[in-house]
């Protein structure tokens, strides 16, 4: 019987994107190489677990979540986390940061200083830049000040993320230039926490680091994946990876895999076998505004 392996999600480190694997195991992933893996026939997804634990009753999840817990593992995670609030003791630097993922697409956030800009690459921000550094509540107050006075959001779904990959202006400069006035507005509202040190502008590009830059761009994507299910299987050519997507050129055009559906799943290696997971159309810019290998 073929070896199953248990996807523990996407990370990236410097040189590029890394699928880790349940066990230890790392599948470093660069363009032009094939990914491909299977679900068996009667596979069923379980829950993940929270906070590093596995699920005590190995509860069963659907294939469209991209959280891959059940309800109780779900509100155990989020309790422990720095996004509820439940850790203002928390000794540890946070930076603030403005990350754009398109047109139209700002968001404000924290992350640990000692993360570096780990947390922007798996969100798949296309560029960013520092606002400032300094305790957690200090870092938070400031995202909550962008917030109220500069009408900036936290977060952006994934598929408006999705939707403007294709369409991204050609220039680097052209890219960074809406975070660079958002962070002069920042800036100029001079009532941000004392214990909070501001950082100036200095963008960071990732487009060339995802493969959606000029020469490095693959083709357009034309379709998502919606959920993997028994018996399913998909492969492809890397073409892209953005956050914890990777652009698969199948038989089917160039198919966006969210690697958070993988987890849960017991895989299989796949071969030749063609694109049989269900897809969806990727929505398209316009509509965006408001072991295995």
């Amino acid at each position: 019987m073929a070896q199953a392996w248990k996807c523990v999600g996407l990370r990236w480190a410097a040189d590029g994107p890394v699928l880790t694997w349940v066990g230890g195991r790392r599948s470093e992933l660069a363009r032009g190489k094939r990914v491909a893996f299977g679900v068996a026939e009667g596979g069923v997804r379980t829950c993940v677990g929270a906070r590093g634990h596995a699920c005590p009753v190995r509860a069963g999840v659907t294939g469209r979540s991209t959280g891959a817990r059940c309800e109780e593992c779900a509100r155990l995670d989020r309790a422990h986390s720095v996004a509820a609030d439940t850790m203002a003791d928390d000794p540890r630097p946070y930076h603030v940061y403005l990350a754009w993922f398109g047109p139209g697409l700002v968001k404000v956030g924290i992350t640990a200083y000692e993360r570096g800009s780990a947390r922007l690459l798996e969100q798949g921000a296309v560029c960013f830049s520092w606002l400032g550094h300094g305790p957690l509540m200090a870092a938070r107050r400031t995202e909550e000040l962008l917030r109220a006075a500069l009408g900036v959001p936290d977060r952006i779904p994934y598929a408006h993320k999705r939707a403007v990959r294709a369409a991204l202006p050609e220039s680097e400069s052209e890219r960074v230039a809406e975070i660079a006035g958002l962070h002069a507005r920042a800036v100029a509202l001079g009532s941000w926490p004392e214990a909070l040190t501001p950082e100036p502008f200095q963008g960071v590009d990732h487009a060339g680091v995802f493969g959606i830059d000029g020469a490095e761009r693959g083709p357009a994507a034309v379709a998502e994946v919606a959920e993997l299910v028994a018996g399913g299987a998909i492969g492809g050519e890397l073409v892209a990876a953005a956050g914890p997507d990777l652009h698969l050129a199948t038989e089917r055009g160039v198919v966006v895999l969210d690697t958070r559906l993988m987890t849960g799943w017991e895989l299989l290696a796949a071969e030749g076998e063609p694109c049989a997971v269900p897809v969806r159309e990727l929505r398209r810019a316009a509509g965006v505004q408001e072991g295995l290998f």
